[in-house]
C-alpha cells in the first residue's frame, strides 16, 4: 500500500510539473514590462520544438494567463513541446474607435503586437541555451487578435521590415498556426520577399469579425485565410487551410478542439518538412454556431467599451 501512494503521489507530482510556468520580463515598454509564461514539458521531445502562443481579445482585453490559456499551454507540454505564453500591448484598450478611426488605430494596435511578439521571440532566441530552445524550432500559434499578430509578425519577417530587424537576418520561424486570423497590408495584397514559414490556417467561412476574406482601402487591406491561402497556393508556399462551414469566430477558440490535428501538422510540415498545399472545406457538427458567428467588429467593441 505505501509503494502504491509512493506512486500516486510521484505521478502527481509529474502531472503538476507539467502545468507549471516560470514568469520572465521579456521587454521594456514606456507603458511598463512585458512578460512571458515559460512552460516546460516533464518529458521534453528530443528535437524540443518550442510554441510561442498569443491570446486573443480585439486588441482590448485577454491575458497570458487565463485559465483557458493554461489549459492550452498544459495540453501542448504534454505532447512534449515547451510553450511560451505572450504579453503584448493592447493597442485598442480605450482608444477612440468610431467612424474611420478604426482604421488607423487598428493598424497601429496590429503593428505594436506584432513588435512585442518579435521582440519575445528575441529573447527566446537570447537564451536560447538556458531554455533548451533550438533557434530554429520556434513555431508561432494565435487566436483572433492573437492569430492576427502571429500572421503580421511572420509577414514583417519575411519582409524585413523595421520592427523585424530585433532578429538575425537568417532567422526564420518553423511554423506558424493561426485561429481565425489576417494580415494588415500598406502595399495591396499580401506578398512576401522571402518564404513564409508553413501555415497552418483555420478560419470559419461566415467569420464578419475578422475577415475571412478580405477589407481594402485603396492600398490599405486587411487579408483574411482566404486571401493568405490564395497568394500561398499562387507562389508554392505549403499550407494548409480547413475553412470551417456554417461557422464564424467561433474558430478562434478551437484550439483545444484542433489539438490532435495541429499535432499532425507540426509533425508533417514543421518535423518531417513535407512541402503540402491542403485546402479543405469542414462541417464540424460538434461546433455549434453562437453569437460569435455572425457579430461585426462594431459590435464587439462597442460591447467592450461598455
Amino acid at each position: 500500500m505505501k509503494r502504491i501512494f509512493t506512486f500516486v503521489i510521484a505521478i502527481t507530482l509529474i502531472f503538476n510539473l507539467s502545468a507549471q510556468s516560470i514568469t520572465y520580463p521579456y521587454v521594456q515598454r514606456d507603458t511598463g514590462s512585458l512578460f512571458l509564461d515559460l512552460y516546460r514539458p516533464a518529458s521534453p521531445q528530443p528535437d524540443n520544438y518550442c510554441i510561442v502562443f498569443v491570446f486573443g481579445g480585439g486588441f482590448i482585453t485577454g491575458q497570458r494567463n487565463s485559465p483557458e490559456h493554461v489549459e492550452y499551454a498544459k495540453q501542448l507540454t504534454e505532447l512534449g513541446y515547451t510553450v511560451a505564453c505572450i504579453d503584448y500591448r493592447l493597442g485598442l484598450k480605450g482608444v477612440d474607435l468610431s467612424g474611420l478611426k478604426i482604421v488607423k488605430a487598428l493598424d497601429k494596435a496590429v503593428q505594436m503586437a506584432a513588435e512585442d511578439l518579435l521582440d519575445a521571440t528575441a529573447f527566446l532566441l537570447k537564451n536560447a541555451d538556458e531554455f533548451d530552445i533550438s533557434p530554429d524550432r520556434i513555431i508561432l500559434c494565435g487566436s483572433s487578435a492573437g492569430a492576427i499578430t502571429v500572421l503580421q509578425a511572420d509577414y514583417e519577417l519575411c519582409n524585413r521590415t523595421a520592427i523585424a530587424k530585433v532578429l538575425p537576418d537568417n532567422f526564420h520561424y518553423a511554423g506558424v498556426i493561426s485561429f481565425s486570423g489576417a494580415i494588415y497590408s500598406h502595399h495591396g495584397r499580401v506578398k512576401y520577399k522571402e518564404t513564409p514559414a508553413p501555415t497552418f490556417l483555420m478560419h470559419g467561412i461566415c467569420d464578419r469579425l475578422v475577415p475571412y476574406k478580405s477589407i481594402r482601402f485603396a492600398n490599405l487591406g486587411f487579408f483574411g485565410s482566404s486571401k493568405i491561402a490564395k497568394q500561398f497556393e499562387k507562389y508554392d508556399y505549403a499550407y494548409f487551410f480547413r475553412r470551417y462551414e456554417g461557422l464564424g469566430h467561433e474558430v478562434a477558440g478551437m484550439m483545444t478542439h484542433n489539438l490532435d490535428i495541429t499535432d499532425w501538422f507540426i509533425t508533417k510540415y514543421v518535423k518531417q518538412k513535407q512541402f503540402l498545399q491542403i485546402d479543405e472545406e469542414l462541417y464540424d457538427g460538434t461546433v455549434k454556431s453562437t453569437m460569435w458567428t455572425h457579430i461585426k467588429p462594431g459590435q464587439i467593441y462597442k460591447q467592450k467599451k461598455k
